[in-house]
């Protein structure tokens, strides 16, 4: 149903509107994870993540930013609806001189497929604890996720997942911060219960603010599930 000739135009068109932004930082952020099912119901999700500059005031190079482990216990309600509790740690004084971080996450998804091509909702609450204050963010997120070939997703075939979502930061003593991102990737279903991602991502930072911030992602993404 779907074919993956419209990809490269896309990633083409979208490489030119990033590179013509100002204020641009770009990253690089290889992610690995493993799931594992406990029961039916209950599983957890475990991943670690590296993220490096690429683009750092207008000069490319190559820095690393921080290291983020995390952990997710999720709790299936039916078999489109889930809560999620999550907790991670962000290794960051060991390359930058800023403090590390603390992140609790509360977590609810649904999704819905009418046809092909599924439908996601999340909704995140999220507190992020370091030395010197604690934020508060609250996120939504809209996402779509369909196979390249095919009506149904096989072992050795593509498919694409995309996402909008929109994310409102509050601390004390500091103004209300608001942060949008949108991203597109294609993956492929492999053997043994392992996936392989690539995409690309872009945030508009504090938006509302007299000088937003572009920021672009190149990310690369393992997943296994046991």
């Amino acid at each position: 149903m779907f074919s993956t000739r419209w990809l490269l135009p896309s990633c083409f068109l979208w490489t030119s509107f990033l590179a013509s932004q100002e204020n641009l930082t770009g990253y690089l952020q290889p992610q690995a994870a493993i799931n594992y099912s406990l029961s039916k119901t209950y599983s957890h999700n475990l991943s670690m993540a590296k993220r490096s500059f690429f683009i750092e005031e207008g000069d490319f190079g190559a820095r690393i930013r921080h290291v983020d482990l995390v952990h997710f216990s999720n709790l299936k309600l039916a078999d489109n609806k889930s809560i999620a509790l999550g907790v991670q740690y962000r290794f960051r004084n060991n390359f930058e001189d800023n403090p590390n971080e603390l992140r609790l996450t509360q977590q609810y998804n649904f999704t819905k497929r009418p046809f092909v091509i599924r439908f996601g909702h999340r909704f995140r609450a999220e507190q992020r604890i370091t030395e010197p204050l604690t934020t508060h963010r609250f996120r939504y997120r809209f996402a779509v996720d369909f196979p390249l070939k095919g009506e149904k997703l096989n072992v050795g075939e593509p498919y694409f997942v995309g996402g909008f979502e929109n994310l409102l930061s509050v601390a004390k003593g500091n103004s209300s911060e608001y942060d949008t991102r949108i991203s597109g990737q294609v993956g492929w279903q492999l053997p043994g219960g392992l996936k392989v991602q690539g995409g690309i991502e872009y945030r508009m930072e504090d938006y509302t603010s007299g000088l937003p911030q572009n920021v672009v992602f190149l990310l690369t993404n393992i997943q296994l599930s046991l």
